[in-house]
């Protein structure tokens, strides 16, 4: 059984988890504002994780195509009284950055995860993973959120992402950060066309080979736009049917926005997939 390990937690991937979306940002693709003040992302993670949020994933900067990028000190300033309310609520609290101070800031107040996006290829970000004991993960992404979207090409998007992502596991542990405490995602949307997201779901089984639980976040993007024609806010529905995918070929972490509908989701998916066959 696979267990990740997440600062003091030890959390069980027999089944998939489910990752609660918190965004404190006034610009973020799909609720951008909605959060924004401290004391209604708390309300509204509180509500995540009573509606079956394994993790709540708290982030003060939009990383959507064309995002402007926020100071660390606004970011902080973002993050840190919504991470400490729910760290003294017992949740497990992950901190969506890709900047070295903001995650010191985040681990001191209690986060037990690190969500990055540049896969801690920012300068001082491995330095300060490898000081704590919290579970992080390492996301491709091709380019910069401000023009990842603009020419994205790969010879091979599977392989190329398997390469890279297999790079930053070995440089982890290399630093001395444990594979138990290693999460990897392709970034689906970061730096991909709707050709290349589709390939990395279908063979997303590929990345699992790499022994290290994938994450996957597909909550209302907009390649489900394209294929359903619909709008962000009423793309909950395609979005269950995506992550189900996921978790078919191997996903084990599911980051959301509807925590309500994707619970329901699995709970039908793991209650087939551990039925006995005539019982």
């Amino acid at each position: 059984m696979s267990v990740l390990h997440a600062g003091s937690y030890r959390l069980s991937l027999a089944r998939p988890l489910i990752i609660g979306i918190v965004n404190t940002t006034p610009d973020s693709f799909s609720d951008g504002g909605r959060w924004h003040d401290a004391a209604a992302a708390i309300r509204h993670a509180l509500q995540l994780q009573e509606a079956g949020a394994d993790i709540l994933d708290v982030g003060g900067e939009s990383t959507r195509p064309g995002a402007a990028t926020v100071p660390a000190d606004e970011e902080i300033r973002r993050v840190l009284p919504v991470i400490g309310a729910l760290v003294d609520r017992g949740c497990v609290v992950s901190i969506d950055t890709r900047k070295p101070e903001v995650m010191r800031a985040a681990l001191d107040a209690g986060a037990a995860m690190v969500n990055d996006v540049m896969a801690l290829r920012t300068p001082g970000a491995l330095e300060a993973i490898v000081a704590s004991d919290v579970a992080v993960c390492l996301m491709h992404m091709q380019g910069e959120p401000q023009s990842m979207q603009l020419a994205p090409h790969y010879a091979d998007v599977v392989d190329e992402v398997k390469q890279f992502l297999h790079g930053r596991v070995q440089a982890c542990e290399a630093a001395g950060i444990a594979r138990e405490r290693l999460v990897i995602d392709p970034g689906f949307g970061f730096g991909k066309t709707l050709a290349h997201n589709l390939a990395l779901l279908k063979q997303l089984h590929r990345l699992a080979d790499l022994e290290i639980p994938v994450l996957v976040g597909l909550s209302r993007k907009s390649m489900l736009g394209t294929l359903t024609g619909r709008s962000v806010e009423a793309r909950e529905f395609a979005g269950v049917a995506a992550h189900l995918c996921a978790v078919a070929h191997g996903a084990k972490l599911l980051r959301v926005h509807n925590v309500t509908a994707m619970r329901d989701a699995l709970a039908i998916w793991n209650a087939v997939e551990e039925s006995r066959d005539g019982t």
